[in-house]
């Protein structure tokens, strides 16, 4: 591919092309799942290919092909300047680069201690099954699973700019479930996340310290509970989020809403655009003073953590909100000009055949002084949610409603009985306005959403979100009844 590489600069340099890249990409993947004792999934997939990129008097062209040879490569690029000088026959505005420092000879690799790959498929599937029989031991559990995944991605990329990088990036990731049934009605408990489970970008150790077989039975046994747990209250209480439902609300909320390609409207006719309009910079009072929001793709363990973006953009630590005042976007080198910015590094493409888009990195919402304990004991009257069900949110990101697995009865500072069907609603700012304590970096995890889809035609891209519980005061939950 290194070969390739220097094969398609020279075409480029003949061609004189204003700006040109080329990425390699090499992907392989893996994954199990178990259901009642049985083995009901095993996968794995193999992929490698390459994409172009030409800017032609201020438009692009893009072209991709998976034969690795020095004909294709000729052709391809070709390709990609048919379509930059096709576009440029409709272009409105002339595309301008922001400028990026040059890096040579750049490597990054994933730190794991054991590569899942290497792992024996006998003590992938035995682990799963024993975590899924210890599940099936309690009564009422009709349905449990367990889950685990792994990726792999070798990218080298170069530009006629002078940039050239090699990157590895490994993932891993497990979890379990039970879902329990008496006949008149259901519910379900998930371990360590619900959406199978937990990933991040370290290795096979990451499910040995999961512990899902030791995990199992309380999984199980919550459920079971759920069944005859008090319903949600429908009402306004002080509401705590822990750590896997707070993460996927960062997401939604102000991970999407940040996304700059989404507020000029590039995104508009399939996945929406925001309410976190351009005249808002430095002006929207998005959460109260104890909100610290960053875009940070240096984050250990996260699945937006990498040594270089595919633009050739090094990874770096980028304020969106700052003491609940919006003062940043996720950007590119085309989008980042717009707002008298540098990109901060967040075009990621979904495999070799894909353009990148401006993607999520790892989002997360920066630790505060709380301890959880504490946090509850100065709660009066509230409710703690855990685990997402589900969730609804409008195409401006605004107006959200989110359910739960399970909820706890917080009054007079002690956690008291189970809730079942946990739910809660709210305008975003409003929401984010009304925290007031976040706990401290004891409690701080980053958890990983391998499934996040935007683009037309739909990329899937893999991106993080660190957070700490936090509270939330006077919010919206339940079913309201007229």
């Amino acid at each position: 591919m290194r070969t390739l590489v220097d094969l398609a600069l020279d075409n480029f340099r003949l061609k004189k092309v204003a700006y040109a890249d080329i990425r390699f990409v090499e992907e392989e993947s893996e994954g199990i799942s178990t259901r009642n004792g049985v083995v009901e999934d095993l996968t794995a997939s193999h992929s490698r290919g390459f994409g172009v990129r030409v800017l032609i008097n201020g438009a692009w062209g893009y072209a991709a092909s998976n034969q690795l040879s020095s004909k294709s490569v000729e052709q391809t690029i070709i390709k990609a300047i048919k379509v930059a000088q096709a576009s440029g026959l409709i272009l409105s505005k002339k595309v301008r680069l922001a400028p990026v420092e040059v890096i040579k000879n750049g490597r990054y690799q994933t730190p794991f201690a054991k590569d899942p790959f290497a792992i024996p498929l006998s003590v992938k599937v035995k682990l799963l099954l024993r975590a899924d029989k210890a599940m099936k031991q309690t009564k009422k559990i009709m349905v449990a699973q367990a889950f685990y995944r792994a990726y792999r991605m070798k990218k080298i990329f170069a530009s006629t700019e002078g940039t050239r990088t090699d990157q590895e990036i490994l993932e891993t990731g497990a979890g379990i479930s039970s879902l329990a049934a008496d006949g008149h009605e259901v519910q379900n408990r998930s371990y360590p996340n619900s959406f199978r489970g937990l990933f991040q970008t370290r290795g096979w150790e990451l499910v040995e310290e999961a512990d899902l077989v030791g995990e199992a039975p309380r999984v199980a046994e919550e459920a079971v509970a759920l069944l005859t747990a008090k319903q949600c209250p429908a009402g306004r209480f002080d509401l705590i989020l822990d750590g896997p439902q707070l993460a996927l609300q960062v997401h939604e909320s102000c991970g999407h809403p940040t996304e700059l390609d989404r507020v000029l409207g590039f995104e508009a006719s399939y996945a929406g655009t925001s309410f976190m309009e351009l005249d808002g910079l430095g002006k929207l009072r998005y959460g109260s003073d104890k909100v610290n929001i960053v875009a940070d793709s240096t984050a250990p363990l996260g699945l937006g953590t990498f040594g270089w973006d595919d633009e050739g953009v090094p990874a770096q630590k980028d304020y969106l909100v700052k003491n609940g005042l919006h003062v940043g976007y996720l950007t590119s080198r085309e989008t980042a000009p717009i707002i008298g910015k540098t990109s901060n590094g967040t075009m990621r493409a979904d495999g070799w055949e894909n353009l990148p888009l401006i993607r999520m990195t790892n989002v997360n919402l920066e630790p505060g002084e709380w301890d959880l304990k504490e946090l509850i004991a100065d709660t009066r009257e509230g409710i703690l949610m855990s685990t997402n069900k589900a969730w609804s949110i409008d195409d401006r990101r605004i107006n959200f409603q989110f359910g739960c697995e399970a909820g706890w009865e917080i009054k007079n500072g002690r956690k008291g009985q189970l809730l079942k069907n946990p739910s809660y609603t709210g305008i975003t700012p409003q929401f984010w306005r009304s925290c007031d304590a976040v706990c401290n970096d004891k409690y701080w995890k980053i958890w990983g959403t391998p499934n996040c889809g935007k683009g037309e035609p739909s990329q899937v891209m893999h991106v993080s979100h660190g957070v700490s519980p936090a509270r939330f005061r006077k919010v919206k939950t339940g079913v309201m009844k007229e």
